[in-house]
């Protein structure tokens, strides 16, 4: 035993334990952070949330016109607007993770020097909004199988491992990409 700082008395803990306990720990604080990156997106906007639907549905439009229609890419056989949105949900979540974590820090610059909490938390909390929109836009996916009679099958239960996966690549370099941030304002405008 050991005890913690806020006088609790704790199990030591080594390796990974290292990192996630104070995550644990402060999760509350990473919900309340992210509600807040959610909130302060859709507040003054004309559409609101719609636009976590909206963007993408947009962006599979263009493409479905013209790749589908003018370039004649090939779909082996699903119909292209599934199609092209089944692909743009993974991409959109990680470029969203990789962003918003790597502007995080900067964007969070007050609090960050204010007040003790694992640093790690401002960069899940960002991310956790993009998951909200993401999970939105999954169900429009969905919706769209449906409306044009495609049944999911097997590999449907992957989804979580490999949502989790891009947003693990996308937290890992957007965390090296906070910290250059923080040194060097310039790496903000390499980031897509």
């Amino acid at each position: 035993f050991f005890q913690a700082e806020d006088g609790i008395r704790d199990y030591k803990v080594t390796g990974v334990q290292t990192c996630a306990l104070p995550i644990w720990r402060y999760r509350e604080l990473a919900a309340i952070l992210a509600i807040r990156d959610i909130k302060v997106r859709y507040k003054q906007t004309l559409l609101g949330a719609a636009w976590a639907i909206l963007q993408p549905v947009m962006t599979m439009v263009v493409f479905s016109i013209f790749f589908g229609r003018l370039a004649n890419m090939p779909s082996d056989g699903v119909p292209y607007p599934v199609f092209v949105f089944a692909a743009l949900l993974p991409w959109q979540l990680f470029a969203h993770a990789l962003t918003t974590s790597s502007n995080s820090i900067i964007e969070n610059e007050r609090l960050v020097t204010k007040v003790y909490f694992p640093r790690l938390i401002i960069p899940l909390a960002s991310i956790l909004a993009g998951l909200i929109d993401f999970a939105i836009a999954f169900l429009v996916l969905l919706a769209m199988m449906a409306w044009f009679g495609i049944v999911p099958g097997v590999a449907i239960l992957a989804i979580p491992l490999f949502s989790l996966l891009a947003v693990t690549a996308a937290l890992a370099v957007g965390l090296w990409l906070a910290a250059l941030n923080s040194l060097y304002r310039d790496f903000r405008y390499t980031i897509p």
